[in-house]
């Protein structure tokens, strides 16, 4: 290579390839990874899916639920956890996986959005195997971003804040037993 060379080579298997270096300017953005956020067993979809509602987008459903121990007595997981599925009405197993993978480089992209504490599924439509992915990736963003304001709305109405009903008694009426009827 000559003095002032803009190129980098670098032998591989197929021969020389030239590769740009780096700017000095751009920051390598952090891997992200998905590994430890992610739903993997049937009892943890099935806890989530009871503990939650759908909800509705253009191009997917999706549910938010509390993160809940796997039995009475157990840690409950830290840190987020998405799930995606894709069901055979997707297609064929090679679109299914496609449409997974395209689904996993957008949450991995942006890890740090899901809501701490909750587990979030995620079913795409059919449409998003042919949906751009750059409208994909803003789909999911506003997506998480609601669930992040869900998920905090949740904490603020924490079921053990909210005070239990008493039984109203009236005892001036009885009943033919003898008890007091409760309305």
């Amino acid at each position: 290579m000559c003095g002032s060379s803009h190129s980098i080579s670098a032998n591989t298997s197929r021969g020389v390839a030239m590769t740009n270096p780096p700017n000095s300017t751009e920051r390598p953005s952090p891997r992200q990874s998905l590994t430890g956020a992610r739903l993997r067993k049937h009892g943890d979809y099935q806890r989530a899916y009871a503990a939650s509602r759908k909800r509705q987008s253009t191009s997917m459903s999706w549910f938010l639920a509390p993160q809940q121990p796997a039995f009475a007595g157990a840690e409950p997981p830290v840190g987020p956890r998405v799930g995606l599925t894709a069901g055979k009405v997707m297609g064929k197993a090679h679109e299914r996986n496609r449409l997974k993978r395209r689904m996993r480089e957008a949450l991995r992209r942006h890890v740090e959005l899901l809501p701490q504490g909750c587990d979030l599924i995620f079913h795409p439509r059919r449409i998003v195997l042919t949906m751009d992915f750059t409208k994909l990736e803003a789909e999911i963003v506003r997506i998480l971003h609601q669930a992040k304001t869900e998920a905090a709305r949740m904490t603020k109405s924490n079921p053990a804040d909210i005070p239990i009903p008493r039984l109203l008694i009236r005892a001036d009426q009885p009943k033919a037993s003898g008890l007091p009827q409760v309305l």
